[in-house]
């Protein structure tokens, strides 16, 4: 099964796919969306007491958001996803649906680390 790359090309970020690069969004707007350019590991009083045996070594360490994204890679079918999401911005909103789908996922990277 193909693994397609992130990478960032002249401030966008993008995504390999079989037919090309499917442009995300603005680098800037990725970064806004996860809350800024660093993401610091911390693990809830809760999430310890019901996992007891989780390793929380990392607790504290700050990781790049931007060497994150650079580090993910996706499989076909989130690629296509990603392709069948709009890129325009709804009014309401600051980042494109398919904005919003690539942010969802570099926040669960960021939250449980790159499988």
């Amino acid at each position: 099964m193909s693994r397609y790359d992130t990478f960032v090309e002249d401030g966008t970020v993008y995504v390999g796919s079989a037919d090309g690069p499917i442009e995300i969004a603005p680098l800037s707007a990725v970064v806004d969306a996860v809350g800024g350019p660093a993401w610091t590991i911390s693990y809830s009083d809760a999430e310890k007491a019901r996992r007891p045996e989780m390793n929380v070594d990392d607790e504290g360490l700050v990781v790049d958001v931007v060497d994150m994204l650079n580090a993910m890679t996706h499989g076909e079918r989130f690629v296509a996803t990603l392709a069948a999401h709009p890129t325009t911005v709804p009014e309401e909103d600051t980042i494109s649906p398919r904005a919003g789908l690539f942010v969802g996922k570099l926040l669960e990277n960021l939250e449980n680390g790159v499988s």
